[in-house]
C-alpha cells in the first residue's frame, strides 16, 4: 500500500498488464528518484540543462543529439513544429494553422493511431497513404508536395505490416528534403532500438516514452536523432516562450530521464528476460489442468517487444468476463491485459516485467482463486 493513495481513499494496483499510461506507466528505480530529488533542490539555467542533458543522452544512446520532452505525444507535437518552421519562430508568427505552409504530415493508413492527434496540436494535417492491404513507394512519392512538412512513421512488430519499410521511407523522404519522425513510444527493449531507427536507419527524430521500459518519470520522453533537427525541436520548446511552451519538461524530469536512460543501457537485458521467462513458467505451471482454461506462453508482448507473457484463454466468454472483472475487487487491484473480440471477453494476458519482488506468486494466487470461484 501507498500512504499517499490511501490518504486519498484510492486503491493501488498490481500491474500484470503493460506499461499503460492509465496505470501510471512503470515504477521508477531508487536511482531515478534520487536524481529527481537532487535536481529539485537547486535552481539551474534550463537552457543549459537541456543542452547538457542532451549531450549525455546522445552519448549514452549512440546518437548525434537528444532532447528530453514531456512525453512521447509531446515529442510528436514539437517534432512537427520543428519540421514546419525549422526552429525559426518567425516562420509561424500566428497560431500555427493550415494557412502556414508546410503543414501536411504524411502517414501510412496502417499507422493511424489515437495518438496521431498530436499532429493537429502542431497545426498540421495528416495526408494518408496506402490502405490496410498495402502501400506502394509511388504513393509516398506522389503525396510529397510543397505543403509537406514531414513523414510520421510508427514502428513496432505489433503494427499492421502494410507500410513501406522505414529505410525506404527515409530514402524517399530525404530525396525530397522531407524529415522523417518516428513514434517508437513502447519500442524498448531491446536497448539497440535507441539508435537503430535514427543512427542506423536514418530517421531525423525518434521518440520514446520515458515512463515505460526506461522506467523514468511518466511525464517524460526521449527524443534522439539528427543534430540539426533536434536543435530545431529545442527552439520550439520551453523555456522558450513559443508554441511548445506548454509541453514543459521540468528539471526533475530531465534529471530522472537522464538517469533512467543511463541505467537502462547498462542493464543485462538478457538476464532480465530469462527471469521474466521463469516467472511466466511459474504461472503456466500453476494454471495447468484447470478446467475450461488454456494457458500458453508467448515470447512477444503487446507492443511487439521480446518480453514474454502468458495468454490465459477461457472457454466460456461469460466466465472470462466475470474473472477479469473480479480482478478489480480487493486492494490492491490486479490489472491484466484483457483479450476482447467485438466486446466479448475471451481471456487475458499476464506480463511479469512490471511486477515488484514477491508479486509473481500473488498474481498466480489471485488468478487461481478467481478461476476456482467463478465456474
Amino acid at each position: 500500500m501507498s500512504a499517499f493513495y490511501e490518504g486519498l481513499g484510492l486503491k493501488t494496483t498490481i500491474n500484470a498488464a503493460a506499461t499503460f499510461t492509465v496505470l501510471g506507466g512503470s515504477l521508477m528505480s531508487p536511482e531515478v528518484l534520487a536524481a529527481m530529488n537532487a535536481a529539485a533542490g537547486a535552481y539551474v539555467n534550463m537552457h543549459e540543462l537541456h543542452l547538457a542533458a542532451g549531450r549525455r543522452l546522445a552519448e549514452a544512446t549512440g546518437n548525434e543529439a537528444a532532447y528530453v520532452t514531456s512525453g512521447c505525444a509531446a515529442g510528436i507535437v514539437l517534432a512537427v513544429l520543428a519540421a514546419r518552421n525549422g526552429g525559426d519562430p518567425g516562420r509561424l508568427p500566428e497560431l500555427p494553422g493550415h494557412q502556414h505552409a508546410p503543414h501536411e504530415v504524411i502517414m501510412h493508413a496502417a499507422h493511424r493511431i489515437p495518438y496521431d492527434r498530436a499532429v493537429s496540436l502542431a497545426g498540421g494535417t495528416i495526408r494518408q497513404i496506402g490502405d490496410m492491404l498495402g502501400t506502394f513507394a509511388w504513393e509516398l512519392e506522389s503525396a510529397i508536395n510543397a505543403n509537406t512538412a514531414a513523414v510520421l512513421y510508427v514502428v513496432g512488430a505489433h503494427m499492421p505490416q502494410m507500410a513501406l519499410p522505414l529505410e525506404e521511407v527515409v530514402r524517399i523522404a530525404h530525396a525530397a528534403g522531407i524529415p522523417v519522425i518516428v513514434d517508437a513510444a513502447a519500442q524498448l527493449p531491446p536497448a539497440g532500438n535507441l539508435r537503430r531507427f535514427s543512427a542506423e536507419l536514418g530517421a531525423d527524430a525518434v521518440i520514446f516514452s520515458g515512463g515505460k521500459a526506461l522506467r523514468g518519470p511518466q511525464a517524460s520522453g526521449l527524443m534522439v536523432g539528427r543534430e540539426g533537427f533536434i536543435e530545431a525541436v529545442r527552439q520550439n520548446g520551453a523555456p522558450h516562450q513559443r508554441w511548445g511552451r506548454a509541453l514543459k519538461a521540468g528539471k526533475e524530469e530531465i534529471a530522472g530521464l537522464l538517469t533512467a536512460v543511463e541505467r537502462f543501457v547498462a542493464l543485462d537485458h538478457e538476464a532480465l528476460r530469462r527471469g521474466w521467462r521463469q516467472d511466466v513458467q511459474v504461472w503456466h505451471d500453476g494454471l495447468a489442468g484447470m478446467p475450461g482454461v488454456r494457458a500458453t506462453i508467448e515470447e512477444i508482448n503487446e507492443a511487439g517487444q521480446h518480453v514474454p507473457r502468458l495468454h490465459v484463454a477461457i472457454d466460456d466468454p461469460g466466465r472470462a468476463a466475470a474473472v477479469v472483472g473480479s480482478f478489480d475487487d480487493g486492494n490492491p487491484r490486479l490489472a491484466v491485459y484483457p483479450q476482447l473480440a467485438v466486446g466479448v471477453t475471451l481471456g487475458f494476458w499476464l506480463t511479469p516485467d512490471l511486477l515488484q519482488p514477491g508479486q509473481v506468486p500473488v498474481v498466480l494466487e489471485r488468478v487461481r482463486t478467481a478461476l476456482e470461484t467463478i465456474g
